[in-house]
């Protein structure tokens, strides 16, 4: 069953591949120059097959994380922070600016946007700070607030986001191709939004803040842009693997039932999906999707999908014929080195008397490393949020 749970994932993530699924989009794109500007954590493989599907002159960046690597042709491979930015993410705004601002009316200008975005092109709003930006980031993603909270305040934290990238590239024709990596598939959510117009004013983004008991910045703040000319079009998002999964685990003999757009707290969900699978008959795939949150005063020491699996294991004790994976498409959990864990009733008691007091520490990845249940794969190349399968024995 352990095996099996890999192959769905993998079958997941592959059919949200970029060289997958950008091909169809970039044929017949044509202009006298053509600016390809790519940043995420699919910026790499999107950036290649805009090299191998683009005929002409083409010229641009593909800025992903620090420890990702590529071999790129015409366009230059740029690394900056994630998942909090750093000064080479700066740079990298700036540089994704200055290039769109090049464009002329004959220009195509090309997008190439995917989760990370947001933190990998950060340019700060005007009289703030690198570090006080990087410092509200960490608490609102330490707070359980949804990403979609998140990235409102960092669009009117920003220079960049909210649509100013788009504003950069007029007159050029802009088109935008998205790799979705929020629940919702909202374009202003999806890498904050640099190439879409925005709704959402300032006071809304400083409640957010005021919500979460979060001291907001007296500098830094403007509204964003609430008009933009473009085309912006989704490439791959969380539903496809879903389908992708589905697919995968019905030819591996099992009856597959979809929970999409799942979000809440990791733990409560973890629990409550082992409750699912307890009450499944047997030969049943519990696949979902969304992205889930953890709420902690102290570090997290994982990542909400080792989170679920912790809950989901708990609930599962003692059980046989019940086995699950929850992992992060992009092969990242949280800020851990694994994509997630696997977990079975067997999960607790091979731990010992450790799991509860790990789970309210928020310790997950000690946790499962103890265990050598992690789920390693690196960065996957793509990322379109969660995905989770819970499998019952036929």
């Amino acid at each position: 069953m352990r095996a099996h749970l890999e192959r769905i994932f993998r079958a997941g993530v592959a059919a949200c591949q970029p060289a997958s699924v950008l091909p169809p989009h970039l044929s017949g794109l044509e202009a006298e120059r053509i600016l390809v500007l790519a940043v995420g954590k699919a910026a790499a493989g999107m950036a290649a097959a805009a090299e191998a599907g683009l005929h002409g002159r083409i010229r641009g960046i593909a800025v992903v994380p620090h420890g990702v690597e590529a071999t790129l042709g015409q366009l230059d491979l740029v690394h900056a922070g994630h998942p909090l930015p750093d000064e080479d993410s700066v740079a990298a705004a700036k540089r994704l600016l200055a290039l769109a601002a090049e464009a002329e009316s004959g220009d195509l200008v090309l997008v190439l946007l995917s989760g990370g975005a947001s933190a990998l092109a950060c340019l700060p709003g005007e009289g703030l700070t690198l570090e006080e930006k990087r410092e509200i980031s960490s608490t609102l993603l330490r707070s359980g607030a949804p990403i979609g909270e998140i990235n409102k305040v960092r669009r009117h934290l920003s220079r960049f986001k909210g649509g100013r990238l788009a504003l950069a590239a007029a007159p050029a024709r802009l088109l935008t191709l998205a790799i979705s990596d929020v629940v919702g598939d909202r374009p202003e959510d999806i890498g904050s939004g640099p190439t879409v117009a925005d709704p959402s004013q300032v006071a809304e983004a400083k409640a957010i803040l005021a919500e979460y008991g979060i001291a907001g910045p007296a500098e830094g703040w403007s509204e964003t842009a609430k008009k933009v000319s473009g085309e912006y079009r989704i490439v791959a998002r969380n539903a496809d693997a879903l389908v992708a999964a589905a697919a995968e685990a019905r030819q591996l003999g099992y009856e597959p039932r979809l929970i999409e757009d799942c979000t809440g707290e990791a733990r409560v969900i973890g629990r409550a999906h082992a409750e699912l699978a307890l009450a499944s008959p047997p030969g049943t795939a519990l696949i979902s999707g969304g992205e889930l949150t953890v709420t902690a005063n102290v570090a997290d020491r994982g990542g909400p999908n080792q989170e679920y699996a912790m809950a989901a294991a708990l609930r599962l004790a003692g059980r046989r014929g019940i086995c699950g994976l929850a992992a992060d498409t992009d092969g990242i959990d949280g800020s851990s080195d694994a994509a997630g864990a696997l977990f079975d009733g067997d999960t607790p008691t091979r731990s010992g008397r450790r799991t509860r007091a790990l789970l309210d520490a928020h310790d997950s990845h000690a946790f499962f490393r103890s265990l050598d249940d992690h789920l390693l794969t690196g960065p996957t190349g793509t990322n379109v949020n969660d995905l989770r399968i819970i499998l019952t024995a036929p």
